[in-house]
């Protein structure tokens, strides 16, 4: 199987096929690294706090991984990859990260008035947030 960097800043969402899901799979059951998800944290405007609520583990937890440099676990992870891959999938979109960070801090009337980057702690507002996506690449607006 190949190996795949979701990380990568060159991997598009849309290059996801079969492999690349087998591989992703494979990652989170191994589960992520402290340093790779800092890699990754470190190019988008997510806080410590922010991450530790997303991943629904103390601030304090967050940071031992970060003095440890511990692996999440397989539940973590995937919502690491979530996460990413959502993020990338809006950069697609919107055209670059400063757009898409304003659209998930504003007030989004077609997710109930919500700011999305407030779903990113759950999979069904994850989904949401990826559904919006969609609507908006194919130009439809709520």
């Amino acid at each position: 199987m190949k190996t795949f960097d979701l990380f990568d800043a060159r991997v598009s969402y849309s290059s996801m096929d079969d492999n690349t899901t087998l591989s992703l799979i494979e990652m989170v059951r191994n589960g992520i690294k402290y340093s790779l998800f800092q890699a990754f944290a470190n190019t988008i405007p997510f806080s410590l706090s922010e991450w530790s609520t997303f991943l629904h583990i103390s601030t304090r937890s967050m940071q031992r991984y970060q003095v440890e440099q511990r692996t999440f676990d397989a539940l973590q992870s995937e919502k690491i990859v979530e996460i990413a891959m959502l993020y990338k999938k809006g950069i697609e979109i919107f055209g670059n990260s400063r757009r898409f960070n304003t659209w998930l801090e504003a007030e989004n009337i077609a997710l109930g008035n919500i700011k999305p980057k407030k779903l990113l702690d759950s999979s069904f507002g994850i989904s949401m947030i990826n559904d919006e996506l969609t609507r908006i690449e194919h130009g439809v607006l709520a």
